[in-house]
This record gives C-alpha cells, sequence and structure tokens, in this order.
C-alpha cells in the first residue's frame, strides 16, 4: 500500500463516520482552573521541600 492509497483510504474512511456527542462537554474554564490550581499546589509543595536556598 501506498502513501496514495493510504491516504485516500483514510479520507473514506473519515467521511463516512459520524461523530454524535450524546454528553454535555467540559468547560474550559472550569479545565484551565483546575490545572491552574493543581500547578499552584505543586509549586508550594516544591518550594516547602526546597528550604535550602
Amino acid at each position: 500500500m501506498n502513501l496514495i492509497d493510504a491516504h485516500s483510504a483514510l479520507l473514506t474512511l473519515a467521511a463516512e463516520s459520524e461523530h454524535v456527542d450524546n454528553h454535555k462537554s467540559i468547560s474550559p474554564a472550569v479545565t484551565g482552573g483546575a490545572a491552574l490550581v493543581i500547578l499552584l499546589l505543586l509549586l508550594w509543595i516544591t518550594t516547602r521541600f526546597n528550604r535550602d536556598r
């Protein structure tokens, strides 16, 4: 199978599939806020263990 055959097969597969979204999406604000809180917590933990500086 060469590159052109693989490309056309993938295009056919992508065109035939349908995405059905039956659930509510996760809010980007909640995701970003949770990531910020986790990173700040990790920063706080790192600075507590690094008292020699």
